[in-house]
Formats: C-alpha cells, structure tokens, sequence
C-alpha cells in the first residue's frame, strides 16, 4: 500500500522571551524582511504600557507605523480593525488576550504577517493558531495563524495585574483534562490524534504544576515559568493544526459559564475551575489539582469567581452544547443531580 500521510503545521519563526526583550521588536520584524506599513493594535491601558513603546521601536528601524486602540474582541471591532488593515503590510498585537485575539484574526483574515507583543500571560492564546472572538456575547474560537513571531518580556509581565498571571498558569493547567478528553474522543470516535502535541501540552501543564511554589506576586520568575508554558501550549496547537490540546471539557464549562455569567471571571479562572470537576470525572487527581491553583492564587469554587452556585450548576448541565467536540460529558452532557453533585463532591459550590 502507498504511503500518503502528509501533516501541515504552523508555528513561529522567531520567538523573544525574558526581560527586557521588547527592545528587539524592530530587529526581529528586519529580520523577516517585513517592510512598509504596520499597523499596531492595542488599547487604551496596553499602548501605555508597551504600546508606546513597539511605536518608538518600530519607527526607529524605519517603520510607517500607525495605531488602533480598540476595545473587547468583538466581532465589530474586528470588523473594524479590518477594514483599517487593509492598507496595510502588517501588524503587530500588543496587549492581553483580547488585542492579540483581534490582530491575530485580523491579520489572518487579510493574509498579513502577525507579531505577538503580549502585556500579560493570562491565556495560551499568545501564542496559538486560534482566536477567541465574542459572538452574541459568547467566544467563539476562530481559525487564525501564529504568530511569525514572538516578544514576551517578563519584565511587562511581571507588572500587569497578579490575577492575570494566575489566569494563564489556570489555563494551561487545564490541559491535564484537555488531553485526556482528546485520547478518549481518539479511542471512542477515532478522532485524530498527535502524541507529539499531546506530549508538548502535558509538558506545558506539568512545568506550572512542579513549579507552583514559584508562582507568586512580584517575581519576574513567575512570569518566565508561565510565558514558557503558555507559548508551548500553543505550539502543542500548532502541531495538532487544532485546539484540541489544550481545549477540552474544562473550556466547554468555562465558554458555558461565560454566556450564563458574562464578566464575572477571567477565561484562564474559569478554566481552571472547570478543570477540577472535569479531572473528578475522569478519576484523576483532582484534590492535587485544587491545591496548585489554591496556590498560585487561582479561583477554585464559585465564591471566588464572583458567581452564584446557579450559575455553575447551568454551566455544567450546557457546557456539552458548546460545540461539537466529543469530551467526557459525553454527547448528552450532565442532568441538574449529577451537575450539583460533581459541583458539591468538589467544594466548587457550597454542600
């Protein structure tokens, strides 16, 4: 029989991690040989933050830099940003995950290169070929590319908000239960499957777990160990040219608890506490898990999300709905006692 497999993948050309290495933005896009016109998204706090200075970097290497500040990623600030693209050779995302999400589809979209300048590490997607886009009030995850590169300085990092640090390490954690899910959908549906990917995004998860104890306010080690593991999360997706390493039932829980309780928490929080249920599920260590994110700081029951028990319980009972991808909820998802005992089992809602 011939052989004919052939695998296609994505993944950045050139990454920049650690202090101070905002100052080789300009050098890295020379590099590429990007020339032209560039188009900086950002927002209000973000170009304050670094913002301002990619501008100064990129018109120091002989740069036409022009500046979006924009707001949540929606699709009408996508379709804004665009619009305003289109003039334009390529563009460069600096800030959380909303900015990145935004020029990273954007740029997709226009058939663009795309450069990662994130502000704070509160999700993998920094650094994936998937962009999270609200539609309706929901996120939906859009097909995008990676970044060509990437700049990640721990000393920004370090100074954003501490939550936000605590969200992304949240995030990858929540691989633990993503690859799980997606080797029983391999084994249940045939669905395919890459153990290289799979093995990169349990690295990601297990180098925050081992390393707990580093992450902590105030230290730019904290912001290295979690830039490391957000970064090869998303390249565990690049390689599966699918989220699906790092995207499992704990996302579906979060997605759902997201449309019931809007702004209540952060993605990578919510994740996390989904992933403690969903690891219950799945037999494994979920009382481990709860104590890493106790101790970075991460949210662990509804209280501390700053949702109602109402509200997980609904999320639970949807989360299956969220899309069509084969988990441990199985296709027909949880009843309201088995929701409110996986919730309870687990100290997410109150006995």
């Amino acid at each position: 029989m011939e052989f004919d497999k052939e695998k296609w993948m994505q993944m950045p050309r050139e990454i920049y991690a650690g202090h101070g290495v905002i100052n080789k933005l300009g050098e890295m896009c020379q590099r590429f040989g990007l020339k032209g016109r560039v188009l900086v998204i950002t927002g209000e706090k973000t170009y304050e933050i670094a913002g301002e200075s990619v501008v100064k970097i990129l018109k120091k290497s002989k740069y036409d830099v022009s500046v979006i500040k924009t707001g949540m990623a929606s699709r009408k600030n996508l379709s804004e940003i665009k619009k305003a693209g289109k003039k334009y050779d390529f563009m460069v995302g600096v800030g959380g995950g909303s900015k990145i999400d935004l020029a990273k589809k954007a740029s997709y979209d226009l058939g663009i290169p795309f450069i990662s300048v994130p502000t704070t590490a509160s999700h993998d997607g920094i650094a994936s070929p998937r962009a999270s886009i609200k539609t309706n009030g929901t996120s939906m995850s859009m097909e995008a590319h990676e970044p060509l590169g990437i700049v990640a300085d721990t000393e920004i990092i370090m100074n954003s908000p501490y939550r936000y640090l605590a969200a992304g390490a949240a995030d990858v954690i929540g691989n633990i239960t993503a690859i799980k899910d997606w080797e029983l959908a391999h084994k249940l549906k045939n669905e395919d499957f890459s153990s290289t990917a799979y093995g990169l995004a349990k690295y990601a998860a297990q180098e925050i777990i081992e390393n707990a104890d580093m992450i902590k306010p105030n230290l730019e080690e904290s912001a290295w160990i979690i830039v490391k593991s957000v970064i090869v999360s998303g390249m565990a997706m690049s390689i599966a040219n699918s989220s699906r390493p790092a995207s499992g039932s704990e996302h579906l829980f979060a997605h759902a608890l997201e449309k019931k309780a809007p702004g209540k928490a952060l993605h990578g929080e919510m994740v996390g506490v989904g992933t403690i249920m969903m690891l219950y599920l799945h037999g494994g260590d979920w009382k481990g898990i709860r104590d890493v994110l106790r101790k970075i700081g991460a949210p662990t029951t509804a209280k501390e999300l700053g949702v109602d028990d109402e509200d997980i319980i609904w999320a639970l009972m949807h989360a299956h709905k969220m899309r069509k991808r084969y988990t441990i909820l199985g296709d027909r998802g949880l009843n309201k006692e088995a929701a409110e005992n996986l919730a309870k089992i687990t100290g997410v809602i109150g006995r």
